[in-house]
């Protein structure tokens, strides 16, 4: 009997369908003339946004992780920061080159006019204020090279200078028409052989640091698009839970009316209505959040809309934990920053002993020189000019400051090396521990995929099961609460993946699809 209500049941909602038909095809006919009338008018119009809109252009309605991830690195704020520091250390190198490379100057006092009172002592002893009105000036042309082998600079210079005496009406020439001299430090600390050392390490470390930094870029990237994926794919489920609930109502509610389900499973049914409504309005407004940090993080200006595809991984890379060590070890500027933090330490220590005791400076000079009273006669029979000296200094008493220094600079080394050995060891350890997080996830990820279709296929069931009258809405609703669940947990699951995927990268700097360096 129960078999036989129910197929009359079945059998009145068909019928009650087919007639809703029959008015529709009814209105339908009444309505052709007018869609014939105005279908032309909406192709012209068609076809004039068709050719309008090339001119402004439409955004891609679909993005991909890589395309966000190229646009971020590209043109956000970050990734021009992270441009301007790096070239900020290439101009830096630039001029640590300069300093080995000859250095032509000229420099002078042109004009050189002075106009004083100068005190004079009369040989009573009195003192009178003589007025002095003269020009002094010079000219000078020097060619300089730095030796970095042993700190010192050898020089040529040229100079001339004239002095002109307003008050007595005479004037001088003095020239140094060529001059070849050295200047050497003398068991002093060496400065331009120890940026030969370092400096470079600098300039390779900022160039890894740049790369480092695109990849974190990458990472934040990569976790904004998830945000957005998630809210999207929230705002997704939610419209389709609400059209869901919406249809399941109108079916209770004819249900209803043959006695088929309680008044209370209708309430509920509306309740879950209402839910599903308030649902889709705060999906909505995460949305809109969640698209709008995306945006402002890549550097996209327009306000148009657009989907993000989900980025299921095409095949897993295989990777082995000693080779991403040695990669890490290769590319990562860590690696060249504990050399070059050793060499740092080194010269502080060695620059304390330089400074501890006898330190001297020997400079010396020759070439040819000549004073006249005219231009010509200046160049004419030139003297012989030479210069040597040497200026020392030897500390007597210092009551032990240079001793201090020095063994302060010593403790600083040693406790340098044990920093070191630290890092070094917390560098493996990171390395290690996303490898393992990374082969885990790929785990994580193809169970997740798994439960998400297993979760709908059941969704998919309990619907049907409840259409035919044989499962009650509680259990229903918990089938719908399931697939929405498995739907962000995969969601949340490939998050998880590609993070730890570019973390490893980052660690790397190597990328484990294209199996190279990243450059």
């Amino acid at each position: 009997m129960k078999t036989m209500r129910f197929d009359m049941i079945i059998l009145a909602l068909l019928l009650k369908q087919l007639i809703g038909i029959n008015n529709a095809l009814s209105r339908a006919q009444t309505l052709g003339r007018f869609f014939i009338n105005w279908h032309l008018g909406i192709v012209i119009v068609l076809a004039s946004a068709a050719s309008i809109q090339p001119l402004f252009g439409q955004a891609k309605s679909t993005l991909n992780l890589e395309e966000v991830i190229g646009l971020a690195k590209s043109q956000s704020i970050e990734a021009k920061q992270a441009s301007t520091t790096k070239e900020n250390s290439y101009w830096q190198y630039k001029v640590h080159l300069s300093n080995y490379k000859p250095q032509l100057v000229l420099d002078g006092i042109l004009p050189g006019y002075n106009r004083f009172f100068q005190e004079v002592i009369q040989p009573d002893g009195a003192v009178l204020f003589q007025q002095v009105q003269n020009n002094n000036s010079s000219l000078g042309l020097a060619l300089e090279q730095n030796l970095s082998a042993t700190g010192g600079t050898l020089f040529m210079t040229s100079r001339l200078q004239r002095f002109d005496d307003f008050d007595r009406n005479y004037s001088l020439y003095n020239s140094t028409l060529f001059a070849l001299g050295i200047e050497q430090p003398l068991f002093g600390f060496n400065q331009l052989k120890w940026d030969k050392k370092i400096e470079p390490l600098k300039y390779e470390e900022s160039n890894r640091e740049y790369l480092e930094q695109l990849e974190q870029i990458a990472l934040k990237a990569c976790g904004f698009y998830f945000d957005l994926l998630l809210s999207l794919e929230n705002q997704q489920m939610a419209q389709s839970n609400l059209e869901a609930t919406q249809h399941i109502l109108t079916i209770a509610e004819e249900k209803l009316e043959v006695g088929k389900i309680s008044r209370n499973e209708l309430l509920q049914l509306k309740l879950e209505l209402l839910k599903a409504q308030k649902a889709l309005g705060m999906a909505r407004q995460a949305a809109e959040t969640a698209a709008l940090h995306l945006k402002s993080y890549i550097g996209i200006q327009t306000y148009s809309e657009f989907q993000l595809d989900i980025p299921y991984p095409q095949r897993f890379p295989d990777l082995d934990i000693q080779f991403l060590l040695r990669q890490a070890y290769g590319n990562r500027s860590d690696s060249i920053a504990f050399e070059r933090r050793l060499l740092e330490a080194e010269q502080e220590l060695q620059l304390a002993k330089a400074n501890q005791g006898f330190s001297a400076t020997a400079k010396a000079y020759l070439g040819f020189s000549n004073s006249a009273a005219n231009l010509e006669a200046v160049t004419q029979s030139p003297q012989n000019y030479q210069s040597i000296n040497l200026q020392f200094s030897v500390p007597i008493l210092d009551w032990g400051r240079s001793d201090a220094r020095m063994q302060t600079a010593a403790a600083n080394r040693k406790l340098l090396i044990f920093a070191i050995e630290q890092d070094r060891q917390n560098f493996e350890q990171q390395v290690f521990t996303q490898f393992s997080l990374f082969e885990l996830l790929k785990e994580q990820l193809e169970l997740s995929k798994e439960a998400d279709t297993i979760a709908l296929e059941k969704y998919q069931v309990a619907k049907d099961r409840y259409i035919l009258g044989n499962l009650s809405v509680t259990d229903l609703s918990i089938a719908s609460n399931e697939k929405d669940q498995a739907r962000r947990d995969l969601i949340t699951d490939l998050r998880d993946y590609w993070m730890a995927y570019y973390n490893l990268r980052y660690l790397t700097l190597y990328d484990p699809e294209k199996r190279e360096k990243i450059h």
